[in-house]
C-alpha cells in the first residue's frame, strides 16, 4: 500500500513538537514528578505497576493540552499541574483496562501490565489509578471540576463496554464508530481543554470553545491512530500492523471500504474477525482491499476535517504563543507516524 499523505494545507507558521513542548517544559516536568509520586501505594504490586507505566513514557499530550489551554487563557499556577497529573492517571487507568479487555501482549513496545502481572492484578491496579485520580481531585473542593471528571469517567467506562459489544461485528456504521470514539478518546481531549479554561476562570463561552476544540482534536487523533494501524510499521506502533482488526475491532478505514466492497472482499474481513488474526487471510490482502476501496484515503479526509473544525473553535482566542501551539497541535496530530 502506498503511504498516505497526512499533511494539511498550511495557512500560518506552525510550531514544531519541540517548540510546543518547550512552552510548558517546566510545568510538564512537574506533572511527571507528581505522577511518579501519586503512583505510589502501600501495596507493592500497585506501586510497581504505576512506576512501570510511568517509565513507559507516552506523548503526555493530554496534560500538555490542559496546560496549553490554561496558558492560552492567561493562567499560570499550580492547579493546572495538579490536574495535568490527574488526567494522565485517568488515561493510564483506561490503557490498563483496555489491555486486559484486548488480551494485549504489548503496550508502546513493552510487555503490557496484564502480560506481566496478570489480569486480576492489572484490573485492580487500573481501578486504583482511577480512585487515586479522584482522591486528588476531591482535594481541590471544586464541584465543576469534579462534575467534569465524573462525567468523563462514566463516558470512558461506557466506551469500554461499548467496544466489548462491538468486537467481531463487521456491520458497524460510521455513527457506531464515532460514538465509540467520542466515549473512548474525544471526551477526554475535550475535558482536558475545558479544565484548562476552568483553572483560568475563563468565561463559559471560552470553556465551550476549548471543549469543542479538544473534542474535534480527539476525534482526529483517533482516526489517525486507526489509519496508522494499517499504514505504519510495527516498530513505530509498538504493536503488529493491522492489530486492531486482528483483535476483532472494525475501525473507520474498514467500515468505509466495506461500503463498496463486493461479497468476495467482505469475506476477507469476516474471516479475519472470525479467526482473530491473519491465518487464512494475509494482512496484505486486507491492505489491498482498503486501498482499492479508498478506506484509508476517505478516513484521512475525515481526520483532516475534524482537525480543521478544531482550529476554527479557537480562532477567536486572544493571540499568544499558546494559542499558536494549540493550532499547531492539530497538524502534529494528523501528521504523526506513531
Amino acid at each position: 500500500m502506498t503511504d498516505v499523505d497526512m499533511r494539511m494545507p498550511r495557512t500560518q507558521p506552525l510550531l514544531s513538537r519541540r517548540e510546543i513542548f518547550a512552552l510548558i517544559r517546566e510545568d510538564l516536568a512537574r506533572v511527571e514528578r507528581e505522577i511518579r509520586t501519586d503512583s505510589i501505594s502501600s501495596v507493592d504490586a500497585i506501586t510497581a505497576i504505576g512506576q512501570y507505566l510511568h517509565g513507559s513514557g507516552g506523548k503526555r499530550l493530554r496534560p500538555a493540552l490542559l496546560l496549553l489551554s490554561a496558558r492560552a487563557c492567561g493562567y499560570q499556577g499550580d492547579l493546572a499541574v495538579r490536574l495535568g497529573a490527574v488526567v494522565e492517571l485517568i488515561h493510564t487507568a483506561t490503557l490498563v483496562h483496555d489491555d486486559v479487555i484486548d488480551s494485549a501482549d504489548t503496550r508502546r513496545g513493552r510487555p503490557s501490565t496484564n502480560s506481566r502481572w496478570g489480569n486480576q492484578v492489572s484490573v485492580l491496579a487500573g481501578d486504583w489509578l482511577y480512585m487515586q485520580a479522584f482522591t486528588l481531585s476531591l482535594r481541590l473542593r471544586d464541584f465543576h471540576i469534579l462534575d467534569l471528571l465524573t462525567n468523563l469517567t462514566q463516558m470512558m467506562v461506557e466506551g469500554e463496554l461499548l467496544q466489548l459489544d462491538y468486537i467481531g461485528h463487521m456491520n458497524l456504521t460510521e455513527d457506531d464508530y464515532f460514538e465509540l470514539v467520542n466515549r473512548k478518546t474525544a471526551c477526554l481531549f475535550s475535558v482536558c481543554a475545558r479544565l484548562g479554561s476552568v483553572v483560568a476562570e475563563a468565561s463559559s463561552e471560552i470553556e465551550a470553545r476549548l471543549g469543542d476544540y479538544g473534542w474535534n482534536l480527539g476525534m482526529a487523533f483517533q482516526l489517525v491512530d486507526d489509519i496508522l494501524d494499517f499504514t505504519s510499521s510495527a516498530t513505530k506502533l509498538g504493536k503488529p500492523v493491522g492489530n486492531d482488526l486482528g483483535e476483532g475491532k472494525v475501525t473507520l478505514p474498514v467500515i468505509l471500504a466495506l461500503e463498496s466492497a463486493i461479497p468476495e472482499e467482505r469475506v476477507l474481513v469476516e474471516t479475519v474477525l472470525r479467526e482473530r488474526g491473519y491465518r487464512s487471510v494475509p494482512l496484505q490482502a486486507v491492505l489491498a482491499l482498503l486501498e482499492k476501496r479508498n478506506g484509508i484515503e476517505r478516513a484521512r479526509r475525515q481526520a483532516l476535517a475534524f482537525a480543521e473544525k478544531a482550529r476554527q473553535h479557537i480562532a477567536e482566542l486572544p493571540e499568544s504563543p499558546y494559542k499558536g501551539a494549540l493550532h499547531s497541535i492539530t497538524e502534529l496530530v494528523v501528521e504523526r507516524e506513531s
